[in-house]
């Protein structure tokens, strides 16, 4: 329920914690799968033009790329490299290697918002837990170490796998901005999505729940969905070991 002016007697917001929020740094964010870290252009484009080149298909809904030359890729992740906001991140395996990145973005600490956006996974990493982890990951860094309350995910509205992603990570559909973007002499509607600080506890726990390692057979297929574990709120985080 809102407040109440005491002057005018009109609904007005709730009162909350005003204190800004930490700008994203150059955390490295370790889970069971992999890790994220700052983007490095001297250690991670040989790896991310190797997974990616050729892979037009990718880039579809980007508002850069696809490239078809290493030196303008690598010219274009220079580029990356130095922006605070986007800020990128890399994916990386178990082994070292990056193959995707993510970027916090539409920064703003002093009503704590942020945005997790130009999400370019390789085609090795989509679909995979690692890819999944990392959003866990950097959801965690948002909420839990820089303190924001908003946590933003935007997209192409006609991007079905990036709605869907949003959807199964746990953010809320806010709504479609038509008209919103001219994307490659294009119009792009896009849809919002956002998770609250309040909600990120169950969040929290049911992609505990799915990332579990004995959630997973030996050949790395789940045991559960995310879903599954999403609506197991009451169980507890190894509940993924009674079934096989």
């Amino acid at each position: 329920m809102p407040d109440v002016d005491p002057i005018s007697g009109l609904p007005i917001g709730t009162r909350v914690d005003a204190r800004p929020a930490f700008a994203p740094d150059g955390v490295t964010l370790a889970g069971h799968c992999g890790s994220i870290e700052r983007l490095a252009c001297a250690l991670h484009r040989a790896d991310l033009w190797e997974v990616m080149r050729g892979q037009d298909r990718i880039f579809t809904y980007m508002p850069f790329g696809p490239f078809t030359e290493e030196a303008t890729f690598f010219d274009w992740l220079a580029t990356r490299e130095e922006s605070l906001d986007p800020l990128y991140y890399a994916v990386i395996t178990p082994s070292g290697r990056a193959i995707g990145l993510a970027a916090l973005m539409a920064i703003r600490t002093d009503m704590r918002v942020i945005e997790i956006g130009n999400i370019l996974l390789s085609p090795q990493a989509q679909r995979s837990t690692l890819a999944t982890e990392a959003q866990f990951l950097l959801a965690r860094y948002v909420f839990e170490t820089l303190g924001y309350r908003r946590y933003e995910w935007k997209c192409d509205m006609l991007n079905a796998a990036s709605r869907y992603a949003a959807l199964r990570l746990g953010f809320s559909f806010e709504g479609i901005f038509r008209d919103h973007m001219i994307i490659k002499g294009r119009n792009r509607d896009t849809a919002w999505f956002a998770m609250l600080a309040t909600e990120w506890p169950s969040r929290k726990a049911a992609l505990e729940r799915w990332l579990h390692p004995a959630n997973f057979h030996p050949d790395g297929k789940q045991r559960r969905t995310l879903r599954e574990a999403r609506d197991s709120a009451n169980a507890p985080p190894w509940f993924c070991e009674t079934d096989d």
